[in-house]
């Protein structure tokens, strides 16, 4: 009975650690069920489920190195040492706020002092007129960045594996909450706040478990582009620099941004409607709809309508700049073409023309702009997990 109890004991000790951060890693296997309600009771409950398993080991251990041959001390001793391994690597190394740092160092230079290469994809964020931008190099590894932009607190997010880009407001029930890197679930990455201690999905921002689960974080409104397109837009805008102490980490994702990474979480698959396929996501009050990258790289222009909502999807020449706008002017839905020679469109109702920026810069409707809609580039397993009612855009769509 005390052999079958120290034997028990040890193996659910080793269990415990492993599972704790097995459920909520990308191991094998870990992120395809819906194991978040046990992974947060592991992890809420840890501490006295180990003080609890190492009391029923406690005699049993004892008695072997009193009483048994050297064998079993041994033996016993190997055990112990692998739980101890176990405990450091999954409670201080494999833990996703240990791997993924926060920076020390937060600098944001203008236009003219930039050092950021102006092809590199950015978030963009403009709050009460100031904005500002974030490459995606450099919060990829951080998943998260804290900041202020336009005297408003923010939280600037990225899930590389989810390809995922979100701007939240921190502030949980009227005060400024602090977050942590927790894990992930389905792939996407959660953050734990430091009151409740729950866990929040970074591409919804709700909490998924714990006090507040079924809060959701208010969201920013927010674009990817490159740089470039972003400053021609923002001439203004401030421009994150990399924390130099993390710059090896930085240079690990330098291909992330077209998708060329070896690593197959973050790579992306060149065919259309694969997994790490990339799509354009937009969800318009639960109307989810996604377009298939290779479509928008290929036609440059997609024209569609959601409930209340008439669309127009561009991709700059650049191939990485994508705007999504509402093609309502006046009070009409346009139907807009390729202005060849340029980098821009025309609307076929008057002719007039219209740059990458979504202003009209001559003809008749000269001087208005088309009002942007929230749309995220993301793998396609992302965008259909998290919006499981999701359609896929065919040419058939009425407009």
């Amino acid at each position: 009975m005390k052999s079958f109890l120290l034997i028990t004991g040890l193996l659910l000790l080793i269990a415990l650690e492993i599972l704790r951060v097995y459920f909520i890693m990308p191991f094998p296997g870990s992120q395809q069920k819906n194991t978040i309600g046990l992974a947060y009771w592991i992890d809420r409950n840890i501490v006295w489920l180990r003080l609890l398993l190492l009391l029923a080991i406690a005699y049993p251990v004892l008695l072997v190195f009193r009483r048994s041959k050297t064998w079993r001390k041994i033996l016993l001793s190997l055990v112990l040492v692998l739980y101890a391994v176990v405990f450091y690597f999954f409670n201080f190394r494999f833990l996703a706020d240990k791997m993924f740092l926060q920076p020390r160092d937060k600098f944001f230079a203008s236009a003219s002092d930039n050092r950021i290469g102006e092809d590199k994809l950015v978030i963009g964020v403009v709050i009460n007129g100031e904005a500002r931008a974030y490459p995606v190099q450099i919060i990829g590894y951080h998943h998260q960045v804290r900041d202020t932009v336009g005297r408003t607190p923010v939280m600037v997010t990225y899930c590389t594996v989810c390809r995922t880009g979100r701007v939240f407001s921190p502030v949980v029930n009227g005060k400024p909450e602090t977050f942590r890197l927790v894990g992930m679930d389905h792939f996407n990455a959660m953050f734990e706040d430091a009151t409740t201690k729950s866990w929040w999905q970074q591409a919804t921002g709700v909490a998924i478990t714990g006090a507040l689960k079924g809060t959701a974080l208010k969201e920013f409104p927010s674009y990817q582009t490159t740089l470039s397109a972003w400053l021609r837009g923002h001439p203004s805008s401030t421009v994150m620099q990399a924390d130099t102490f993390f710059n090896k980490q930085y240079n690990e994702l330098a291909l992330y941004d077209k998708g060329t990474l070896k690593s197959s979480l973050e790579k992306r698959d060149i065919s259309s409607w694969k997994k790490k396929s990339w799509v354009v996501g937009i969800d318009r009050n639960g109307s989810a709809r996604a377009y298939d990258w290779n479509q928008l790289a290929a036609e440059r222009l997609i024209q569609d309508s959601l409930p209340g909502l008439p669309l127009l999807i561009a991709l700059e020449k650049d191939g990485m700049s994508f705007h999504a706008w509402s093609r309502v002017v006046n009070g009409s839905a346009l139907k807009f073409a390729i202005d060849l020679p340029g980098d821009g469109f025309i609307d076929m109702e008057t002719h007039s023309a219209w740059n990458s920026d979504g202003l009209c810069t001559n003809g008749i409707l000269k001087g208005n702009r088309l009002q942007p809609v929230q749309a995220y580039q993301e793998f396609w397993h992302s965008w259909q997990t998290f919006h499981p009612g999701t359609t896929k855009y065919r040419q058939s769509t009425i407009l």
